[in-house]
C-alpha cells in the first residue's frame, strides 16, 4: 500500500508543528542538466546534435536528500565535503537557497566537487559525464568528524548517504555512538560498512541487496528474478540474512516500479508499498527523496510502516517530474488528495454538509470498501444519488478492509479507491474512515438518508438504530447479482 490521505496530512501537520532537526551526513553531488532538442545526427560521430534550450544545476546525492528533507518542513544541517571550485560554490549556494544549513560543510582546499553532467535531447538522456572528487586526506577527515559532532547535537534524526565518494564509517560511527539521535537511517552502496552503527533503517535498492547478500554468502541472485511479486518474495525470504549483514534493526528494499518491501522483525511478515511507474530518467533522485521522506517521518515519531508509506508517497511525486526533483509538503498533500474538492477529511465533510443543509439540500450517505469498482457499485451509487442532493461516500480504510474482508484485501489502496469514486459524476464527496462501521461519522453529520445495497435489510445493520434515532431514513437500493467485488475477484482467479 501507499500512504493514505489521513496519514500524509497527519505527518505533514506533525512536521509543521515540531520542525524536527535532521542531519544529513554524506556525499554531496552537483547535478547539472543541459536540456535541448535533438534535431539531427552529427557527421563527426554517430551522436545526436542537441540544440541547448536550458541549463540547470541542482543539489544531488546527499545534498538532494537534504533539500527534500527541508522541503518537507524539517530543519536540516548538511555535513559533506565540497571543493573550493566553482561547482562547490554553486552547490553551497543551491543548498542555502533551499534553506539547508551549510555551516557544517567541510571545504577541501584545492579539491574538486563531485559533479554529474547530463545532456538531454528531447526526452532522452544522451550522455552522462561524472567528475569524481579525489578521496579526502586525513586532515579533511578529522574536520569532517568534528563537523558531524557539532551537527548532531540535539538532532532528532540523522541520515547517512554513502555513495562511495569519501564519507567513511571510521569518522562518523564513533561520533554517533556518543551522541545518537532517536532515528538513524543509512542509504549506502555498501551497507556492510555501516553494520557496526546498527541503523534503525537501511534503504538498499534491488541491485545493492543482491550484491550485499552475495557478499554475505546468501543466494543473492534470487533477488534478481525479474519484476513484481517474485522479486519481492525473494527479498522477504532473505530477511534474516539481509538484517544480519547490515546490522540494521529494519530494512526497506526499494524495487523501482515494484514499490518497496519493509523487512521489520518487530512486526509479523513483510510490508509492501506500490510505486508510480516511471521511465528511468524520470526516477533520477527518487531514492534520495524516499530516504528524506522516511527520515523526516521517523524524526516526528512515525513507526517504520508509516515512515515507509510516507516516503513512497514522496517518491511518487518526484517521479512525475523530469530530472532531479524535490517533493515539498504542499505537493505531497496535493498528490494524495486530488481531486481536492471531492476527497475530504471528516472536518471538511462536516463543514460541507452544514453548508449544504443550510442551503436546503438533502444529504445522502453510504459507505463500503469499494475495493474493485464494478457495475454493481455504479448502479447502486447512481440510485443513491437520486435520493437527495448531495451524495457522501464513506470509504473503509485499508486496515478496516483487512479486518472485514481478510488479509488479502484490499486489492486497491484507500487513496486509489477514493480517487476512483471521486471521478464518478454521481458522487459529490468522498471521505475515509478507520472504524469497522461508520456509526461515529453518522452521528456527527446526521445525513437525511442512509443508503445500503439490497443484499442487506435494515434489521441487519447496526447503523439503522442510530439513523432512525435522530430522525433519518434508511433506504435499501437494488443489488446487481454476481457483481460483488468478491464475485469479481473469484472469477478473475478462476480464469487465471
Amino acid at each position: 500500500m501507499t500512504a493514505d490521505v489521513r496519514l500524509v496530512r497527519e505527518l505533514v501537520g506533525r512536521i509543521d508543528d515540531r520542525e524536527p532537526l535532521v542531519v544529513v551526513i554524506g556525499d554531496g553531488i552537483l547535478d547539472r542538466w543541459t536540456v535541448g532538442e535533438a534535431e539531427r545526427v552529427s557527421r563527426e560521430a554517430p551522436a545526436p546534435i542537441v540544440r541547448v534550450t536550458e541549463s540547470i544545476a541542482v543539489p544531488g546525492g546527499a545534498a538532494n536528500t537534504a533539500v527534500n528533507a527541508r522541503a518537507l518542513g524539517a530543519r536540516v544541517r548538511m555535513v559533506g565535503y565540497v571543493g573550493d571550485d566553482e561547482s562547490g560554490r554553486t552547490l553551497r549556494d543551491r543548498l542555502a537557497a533551499a534553506g539547508v544549513d551549510t555551516t557544517f560543510l567541510v571545504e577541501v582546499s584545492g579539491a574538486r566537487t563531485t559533479t554529474k553532467d547530463r545532456v538531454v535531447g528531447g526526452d532522452r538522456v544522451v550522455v552522462r559525464v561524472d567528475d569524481i572528487a579525489a578521496p579526502p586526506d586525513d586532515a579533511a577527515r578529522a574536520r569532517f568528524g568534528e563537523a558531524v559532532a557539532r551537527a548532531v547535537r540535539c538532532a532528532d534524526a540523522a541520515v547517512i548517504c554513502d555513495y562511495g565518494l569519501g564519507v567513511d564509517p571510521e569518522t562518523v560511527v564513533p561520533v554517533l555512538d556518543r551522541d545518537r539521535p532517536d532515528a538513524v537511517v543509512v542509504d549506502a552502496h555498501d551497507l556492510t560498512r555501516w553494520a557496526g552503527l546498527h541503523p534503525d533503517l537501511v534503504t538498499p535498492n534491488a541491485g545493492e541487496t543482491t550484491a550485499l547478500l552475495a557478499r554475505a554468502g546468501a543466494d543473492g541472485a534470487r533477488v534478481d528474478l525479474g519484476q513484481g511479486s517474485a522479486r519481492a518474495a525473494a527479498v522477504i525470504d532473505a530477511r534474516d540474512a539481509l538484517l544480519a549483514a547490515t546490522g540494521a534493526r529494519a530494512a526497506v528494499v526499494t524495487l523501482d516500479r515494484d514499490g518497496t518491501v519493509l523487512l521489520d522483525p518487530d512486526t509479523d511478515g513483510a510490508f509492501r508499498t506500490r510505486a508510480t511507474p516511471a521511465a528511468e530518467q524520470q526516477a533520477s533522485g527518487a531514492g534520495d527523496t524516499f530516504c528524506a521522506g522516511a527520515t523526516v517521518a521517523l524524526a516526528v515519531g512515525a513507526d517504520r510502516r508509516q515512515a515507509v508509506s510516507f516516503a513512497q508517497a514522496t517518491a511518487d511525486v518526484v517521479v512525475r517530474e523530469a530530472g532531479t526533483s524535490v517533493c515539498s509538503a504542499r505537493a505531497l498533500v496535493d498528490s494524495v488528495t486530488a481531486p481536492a474538492e471531492t476527497v475530504v477529511d471528516h472536518d471538511e465533510l462536516a463543514d460541507a454538509v452544514t453548508a449544504a443543509r443550510a442551503a436546503g439540500r438533502r444529504i445522502v450517505f453510504t459507505n463500503g470498501c469499494f475495493d474493485v469498482v464494478h457495475r454493481g457499485h455504479t448502479t447502486y451509487l447512481r440510485q443513491a444519488s437520486e435520493l437527495g442532493d448531495l451524495l457522501v461516500v464513506a470509504l473503509n480504510d485499508d486496515d478496516s478492509v483487512r479486518r472485514l474482508k481478510g488479509p488479502e484485501r484490499p486489492i486497491n489502496t484507500a487513496e486509489d479507491r477514493a480517487g476512483v469514486l471521486a471521478a464518478l459524476a454521481c458522487v459529490d464527496l468522498v471521505t475515509v474512515f478507520a472504524t469497522d462501521t461508520p456509526i461515529p461519522l453518522l452521528r456527527r453529520i446526521r445525513p437525511d438518508v442512509y443508503v445500503k445495497g439490497g443484499d442487506y435489510s435494515p434489521e441487519m445493520l447496526r447503523e439503522t438504530a442510530v439513523v432512525r434515532e435522530y430522525g433519518g431514513e434508511v433506504v435499501m437500493v437494488d443489488y446487481v447479482a454476481e457483481h460483488s467485488t468478491t464475485a469479481v475477484v473469484r472469477r478473475i482467479r478462476e480464469s487465471s
